[in-house]
């Protein structure tokens, strides 16, 4: 605000809150958000109605996706865990969309709340437990990035098929990542950056949704927890780790 800029774009929930507590004047784009009506953003994702408007990372089919992906790598899955942060923007309608999906493909859920670093590993004690035959990642941000390979090392040692969130954790070792290419997003944010400077009000642009996908499978992980990905899967995969 000191500076005077004409344009702020931020990356994720918690910053652009702090810039639409800074000003309501400045426009701001959102280059992702996981839910931006119900962070208090924008009115509506058609006429956004403020200075803020941009990407939503919102894709309702998105979790009936993963678990599509889940059941046709695991055939006899009957039980999911799910691994989230009650705290996070967006997981109320993260969990709302998943237990859709897991009454369309006929599996049981068992929610795990990741509050810090520390109940990561008794999370997954708790999967191991209940005997899940597969799990959803969604931890992000502080407490999960920071993580991965410990993340991945675990469900390996738990020998636990896990789908995620971010392709970053298949990167650092875990099993399968299905989700919205955050790199298209930032560059999409850029023709609202373009529009905006040239004249048009962050009000009257609609926020966007997510058009591409991504779907990586990381071999190396499936041989050490003893699962073979069915070749129609396989060949469903952008990217193949081996």
């Amino acid at each position: 605000m000191r500076l005077k800029v004409d344009l702020i774009v931020t990356a994720g929930p918690l910053v652009t809150r702090a810039a639409k507590e800074a000003t309501s004047t400045i426009p701001i784009v959102m280059a992702q958000d996981p839910d931006p009506v119900g962070n208090g953003f924008v009115a509506s994702l058609a006429r956004p109605g403020g200075n803020i408007t941009g990407l939503s990372r919102i894709a309702p089919d998105l979790s009936g996706k993963q678990m599509e992906l889940l059941k046709e790598t695991v055939p006899k899955l009957s039980r999911v865990a799910v691994f989230g942060t009650s705290t996070r923007p967006g997981n109320a309608q993260t969990l709302r969309e998943v237990e859709l999906a897991a009454g369309a493909f006929g599996v049981q859920l068992q929610y795990l709340d990741i509050l810090s670093p520390k109940d990561i590993e008794t999370a997954f004690q708790a999967a191991v437990r209940e005997r899940a035959d597969g799990a959803l990642w969604f931890v992000t941000g502080s407490i999960g990035n920071p993580h991965r390979k410990k993340v991945a090392d675990l469900a390996v040692s738990s020998r636990l098929p896990v789908i995620y969130f971010e392709r970053e954790d298949v990167e650092a070792g875990a099993l399968m990542f299905y989700g919205v290419n955050i790199v298209d997003l930032h560059r999409r944010a850029a023709v609202y950056v373009h529009k905006i400077l040239k004249g048009a009000k962050p009000a009257d642009l609609p926020v966007e949704q997510p058009t591409k996908f991504e779907f990586i499978i990381n071999l190396k992980t499936a041989k050490q927890i003893g699962l073979t990905i069915p070749p129609n899967v396989l060949a469903r995969a952008d990217k193949v780790i081996r």
